[in-house]
């Protein structure tokens, strides 16, 4: 059975020791490397899992990082920082991060996000019987769950990760209500606390790609008081 390899990037050498200890200690592999550019060059050169990654790095940001590793993979991106503002936590979602962890962090805490992420990653990406040509169509939206390509208006439109899934759910049961919660948990594969300004960030961005501005009608509605649901 294959390893689970996880990237850690930090230039803190104690911390990144930290977490490989921690990592280790749970089966998987880990690879550590204290700047941005080395991050992309272990990506391109080997099969990575699940990426940990701070944001202050030399060379290269981990925002810059993300945008470049979001134009070519769909591995999991847990961003693991000092900055504790929501503007960059709602920076490094939008941009396609798939959580956001701040310094201090609690072992525990990061070890369960970790095995959470894999999980859903692992689910998502299972070759499914008879479901190789699946397309979804509706409301002029056409969804490939196998290649986890998005059609809009004839155009292909990039997502991150949690924006498909969330478009996924939604769409694969119109008019059907999911609140804000109800999202998460399915989304994010955890017991909710406070998601809720995470997923109205991922459903407003998803919202613009899907370019409701130039629509009449929207494709996931707003029920005032309760929650999202897909219009098609």
């Amino acid at each position: 059975m294959k390893r689970v390899s996880i990237l850690v990037a930090d230039d803190e050498a104690e911390i990144a020791d930290l977490i490989g200890i921690l990592l280790e200690k749970e089966g998987y592999h880990v690879v550590k490397v204290a700047d941005g550019e080395e991050v992309i060059r272990v990506i391109e050169s080997q099969p990575i899992d699940l990426v940990i990654l701070d944001i202050m790095m030399p060379k290269m940001d981990g925002y810059e990082v993300t945008r470049q590793i979001r134009g070519q993979y769909h591995m999991p991106i847990i961003f693991l920082s000092a900055k504790t503002s929501d503007f960059d936590k709602v920076t490094g979602l939008v941009i396609g991060a798939d959580d956001y962890m701040t310094k201090p962090f609690t072992p525990i805490e990061l070890v369960a996000r970790v095995n959470a992420q894999l999980r859903r990653f692992f689910l998502l990406n299972q070759p499914q019987k008879d479901e190789n040509n699946y397309v979804l169509e509706i409301g002029g939206v056409v969804i490939y769950p196998e290649q986890r390509k998005v059609i809009v208006n004839d155009e292909h439109i990039e997502l991150t990760p949690k924006e498909f899934d969330i478009l996924y759910l939604l769409a694969s049961h119109p008019k059907k209500v999911y609140s804000v919660e109800n999202i998460f948990q399915q989304v994010w594969d955890e017991e909710y606390y406070e998601g809720g300004n995470t997923v109205m960030v991922h459903i407003r961005t998803l919202r613009k790609k899907l370019g409701e501005d130039k629509r009449k009608d929207k494709l996931i509605k707003t029920v005032w008081g309760v929650g999202y649901t897909f219009n098609g």
